[in-house]
């Protein structure tokens, strides 16, 4: 178990060097934080600095392939990601931890929870693209003919490469190797099966001007819950939730606490 003493964002090293992570607060670890796909773990700087204030220490990870962390040496989406952090999540803590997580890093923490009850507390999600059906958008047609050829050798490597430049997503467009097919594995994910599966308290706090993630996703989301939940949304905030609102967090972590 992981004891902090007095710290505020200290790196420290996890399984192995594998998994680094920001260390807030004195006494035992309560509370992981995980970042959205891009992100790192210093966007929960403002949050885990508050909540170490108050007393209450964390760990906030920088998921592999982001921040300081090294890539997997195998892609694969949340489902993957999950099993790549319960090392680090064993090594912080012997008792249940308050996991939370934003956008890509809220869907890792819904499959954690689900797949490993007895090492979560309680759940807060954010901006987490937890419903396939609701956030994949259809490749334009010019694309996915050059994907076609491309598959039935007709068409360059070269060739490809330009179409996914110039089509692909920005998240897409700004990765290669490995990490752009964690990120393909990852859009083709949906969880609703670990939602139902939930048995752990859950708290979604949503941007109510999240385009990327709407509302509505979460709403949709909590329907599938049977564990205890509540959905709470910011007024005036977007998608970053740990940058525009920290103090959101901070609060329905203390709420997870108190249970």
């Amino acid at each position: 178990m992981l004891a902090l003493t007095n710290l505020k964002g200290v790196l420290r090293s996890f399984d192995d060097s594998n998994l680094f992570g920001e260390c807030y607060g004195a006494g035992s670890v309560q509370v992981v934080w995980l970042h959205g796909w891009g992100r790192k773990s210093e966007d929960f700087t403002r949050a885990a600095s508050a909540l170490a204030e108050k007393g209450v220490a964390s760990v906030a990870l920088d998921l592999p392939g982001f921040g300081t962390s090294p890539p997997p040496v195998v892609a694969g989406g949340a489902r993957h990601y999950s099993e790549l952090i319960l090392p680090a999540l064993v090594e912080i803590s012997v008792e249940p931890l308050v996991v939370v997580g934003h956008s890509f890093g809220g869907t890792v923490a819904a499959v954690l929870a689900s797949n490993h009850p007895e090492l979560v507390r309680g759940l807060v999600l954010s901006g987490a693209p937890l419903l396939r059906a609701m956030t994949k958008r259809p490749s334009p047609w010019r694309y996915r003919l050059v994907r076609a050829l491309y598959a039935k050798g007709l068409v360059s490597d070269r060739r490809i490469e330009a179409a996914r430049q110039k089509y692909g997503s920005r998240d897409y467009r700004s990765v290669s190797g490995v990490m752009r097919e964690v990120l393909v594995a990852s859009v083709n994910e949906s969880y609703e099966a670990e939602l139902a599966n939930l048995i752990v308290p859950v708290t979604m706090v949503w941007g109510e001007n999240d385009h990327d993630v709407p509302v509505e996703e979460a709403r949709l989301a909590t329907a599938l819950l049977s564990s205890v939940h509540n959905l709470r949304v910011l007024d005036d905030v977007g998608h970053l939730v740990p940058l525009e609102a920290p103090n959101a967090l901070v609060n329905a972590v203390e709420g997870m606490l108190e249970q």
